[in-house]
């Protein structure tokens, strides 16, 4: 299948594998790559040195495309990318931040920038700003999100309309037939979050897995607008939050709720009462954990066969 996407990262499939901290390392980002998609390295929940490994495995693991993401508002920013720079990634997205700020030193360097946005507003900027194409992520999505609450269905065909720059789906898409539907609103691929979480390379926890396999509809709540909203599943330190807002908590009082490392305790450590467990609505649609190029192909499968069926009926 070949189109923009497909063209832009030389890959067989357009699918893009969410850049998700303490779930997307070299074994994920290789395993995707390897079944055709684009797998990306979460560079969020890593130290620099730490990063620069995952790059150095992930190169021998697969001979196929593979990218970066960046969420800019974590700190060593600099070092992370110079170690991209230094080991030659030709791949990037970058998130949570103002995309004037790294695009044009990336893309001197011969890099292809993607950029990751929850609203026409910041659409409009990341193609200003001259990135190579565009991530439009609806309010189903998992981790952090956008505050305006705009859902995939209605982000899609909204930004397509406005820009030219090639444009991948985000939030709520784990099937073939979300990946059609997100494709026929204007997107020319998906990225793929919440289902390569629950894949048997993904970093994160077994603990963690198995909860978002077992989440129903409804399970999960997207909070802490004040800081960095954030989707999560409803568990203890869920509760603790709001019992926050019920009570009147400042900004302040937040951050000190939500302290250091609470994310890397439930999603890496599986703590599933006192962690932050960070994933998307679609949850409830996943109910097992697969390997991510078994999920690469089946989606690819469901979507030829889903494309098939809506043509028969015209």
């Amino acid at each position: 299948m070949q189109n923009r996407i497909t063209e832009l990262f030389q890959i067989e499939f357009p699918i893009v594998q969410g850049g998700m901290v303490w779930t997307s390392g070299w074994r994920l980002a290789s395993a995707v790559s390897n079944a055709g998609g684009l797998g990306l390295i979460g560079a969020g929940s890593m130290y620099p040195d730490i990063l620069r490994e995952h790059i150095q495995k992930c190169k021998k693991a697969t001979s196929k495309p593979f990218g970066v993401n960046v969420p800019m508002l974590y700190p060593d920013l600099d070092q992370l990318m110079d170690i991209i720079v230094e080991e030659n990634v030709r791949i990037v997205f970058t998130s949570a931040g103002n995309p004037k700020t790294w695009t044009s030193f990336l893309k001197e360097k011969g890099i292809t920038v993607v950029h990751v946005v929850s609203s026409l507003k910041f659409a409009l900027k990341a193609q200003e700003a001259g990135v190579d194409a565009i991530v439009a992520e609806g309010f189903e999505a998992g981790g952090h999100n956008g505050r305006d609450e705009t859902t995939t269905m209605v982000l899609i065909p909204a930004i397509r309309e406005r820009i030219s720059v090639p444009l991948i789906a985000a939030g709520g898409i784990a099937t073939g037939r979300a990946m059609l539907a997100a494709m026929v609103l204007g997107a020319d691929a998906v990225q793929v979050g919440s289902r390569f979480v629950a894949s048997i390379e993904a970093s994160n926890h077994i603990n963690f897995k198995e909860a978002v396999i077992k989440a129903k509809e409804g399970d999960t709540h997207l909070t802490l607008k004040e800081l960095a909203p954030v989707r999560l599943i409803k568990n203890i330190f869920y509760q603790q939050v709001q019992n926050a807002y019920a009570n009147g908590a400042t900004v302040e009082e937040l951050k000190a709720l939500l302290g250091r490392g609470r994310a890397k305790k439930g999603m890496f450590l599986g703590d599933l009462n006192e962690g932050e467990l960070e994933i998307g609505q679609v949850s409830a649609l996943i109910h097992d954990i697969r390997p991510a190029g078994q999920i690469v192909e089946e989606m690819m499968s469901e979507f030829e066969k889903a494309k098939e069926e809506l043509i028969s009926m015209f």
